[in-house]
């Protein structure tokens, strides 16, 4: 992460190409994280860099948006052939691109606005199973492109105004973090003890 930002703010005039292109090979299912370099790239926006500020949102939409079009490519060519291959299979397996698909064709734009907001691989599974299920490309287009904004807008801003204050919370890191700690480990804790419970019965 360290070395991104680096990189990124040594070549600030270029920033909002080397995010575009970075978000791009993402939709190749390449392990890059969307969420970690749009949060990165905010807050950079929001404190090194605040004369790109809008350019590094427009290469957020647009490499965002088009990422999820590769994905579908991606799934709608190569279809069931992903299955097989070992790198895809992990992610994609049969089971959850059922679940995926059956949720997709129920409820088609909540799918791909609520999916935006969900990171580990999940979104591009969604983008794939579209594609693999031979959603019409026109409807999935337009559906995402109001997802991917409201997505992208929303993160932006969240995190461009937390490098506002990045100052101010900076001390208050270590607590933060103590805080996600906890909570991530009652949830982990939680769900164990119901899954033992729940085969006890």
């Amino acid at each position: 992460m360290e070395l991104l930002i680096n990189f990124i703010e040594s070549n600030k005039n270029y920033a909002h190409w080397i995010v575009l292109t970075i978000i791009l090979f993402a939709g190749f299912n390449i392990p890059i994280s969307i969420d970690v370099v749009l949060i990165i790239s905010a807050v950079l926006a929001a404190t090194l860099i605040p004369e790109h500020a809008f350019l590094i949102y427009l290469s957020l939409l647009i490499g965002a948006y088009f990422s999820a079009w590769i994905a579908y490519g991606v799934g709608r060519f190569l279809g069931e052939k992903l299955l097989k291959w070992r790198f895809f299979s992990k992610i994609l397996h049969r089971d959850r691109l059922e679940k995926i698909n059956r949720f997709y064709e129920k409820h088609g734009f909540l799918t791909l606005l609520f999916g935006r907001f969900i990171p580990f691989g999940v979104r591009n599974c969604i983008f794939m199973t579209a594609g693999i299920s031979r959603s019409p490309f026109g409807k999935f287009a337009l559906r995402d492109l109001i997802a991917c904004t409201v997505w992208v807008s929303t993160c932006f801003a969240i995190f461009f105004s937390i490098g506002h204050n990045y100052y101010l919370l900076k001390p208050k890191i270590k607590i933060i973090n103590t805080i996600i700690f906890s909570a991530f480990s009652v949830t982990v804790i939680g769900l164990i003890w119901y899954k033992r419970r729940k085969r006890a019965l």
